[in-house]
């Protein structure tokens, strides 16, 4: 018989226990991304550029030709995290290029959440690659993007049938957080889903300013 504990699963995200990896968030992978509109794509790459930095979670930032061909990285994202290095390669696959290996060794985590364009070929590529070598593995599935809906929906398939575990955003953001009554980090959870949160946002505003209503409750 199973005994009901009230802990948490070990699968569950904390900002302690995985690193966040962002991958060619770049004007040139962009113009051709068509499964998601651009607005919903870089407001989510917002949303989860602020959770991480603010949770303190470690972060991994490449490009690939920055400077030759595709462009810079997401404004969102170095402003969540100015002063960050970046880098950059020239593999498609991230997880091919030696300094990427040397960065993720050194943040010793063995759980890695990845996001970035395009989802068939700059995020199956290191997700198969890092499985492979025992890594665990989530994919922000609302913050990758690709050339078509088909291409993004059967990378995504392909990464979920080798042991890769999808999430959204909004999902990633609440994950880190799981009690609102921790305060220490509660504005900090609500101010961003308050601006990128859609209609959750919303209600967390309106709550708050017509009833000083709060998550935190009783």
């Amino acid at each position: 018989m199973s005994i009901a504990k009230a802990v948490p699963a070990k699968a569950l995200l904390s900002p302690s226990n995985h690193a966040l990896v962002l991958i060619d968030f770049q004007s040139q992978m962009a113009f051709a991304t068509k499964s998601i509109d651009a607005i919903e794509l870089r407001n989510n790459v917002a949303l989860i550029s602020q959770a991480a930095a603010g949770f303190k979670v470690p972060t991994l930032l490449t490009t690939v030709a920055e400077k030759s061909f595709s462009g810079p990285m997401f404004d969102e994202i170095k402003q969540a995290f100015p002063g960050h290095p970046v880098i950059d390669r020239t593999s498609m696959n991230t997880w091919e290029d030696e300094h990427i290996a040397v960065e993720i060794n050194r943040l010793d985590k063995n759980r890695l959440v990845m996001a970035g364009l395009w989802t068939s070929v700059c995020i199956v590529g290191p997700v198969l690659s890092a499985l492979e070598q025992g890594f665990e593995l989530c994919v922000i599935a609302d913050a990758c993007g690709d050339v078509s809906t088909a291409a993004h929906e059967h990378a995504l398939q392909r990464m979920v049938q080798a042991g890769a575990r999808p999430m959204t955003s909004l999902q990633y953001l609440l994950e880190l957080q799981r009690d609102w009554a921790r305060g220490e980090t509660y504005g900090l959870t609500t101010g961003i889903a308050q601006r990128h949160g859609g209609a959750y946002g919303i209600g967390i505003a309106y709550a708050s300013m017509m009833f000083s209503a709060s998550e935190r409750g009783h």
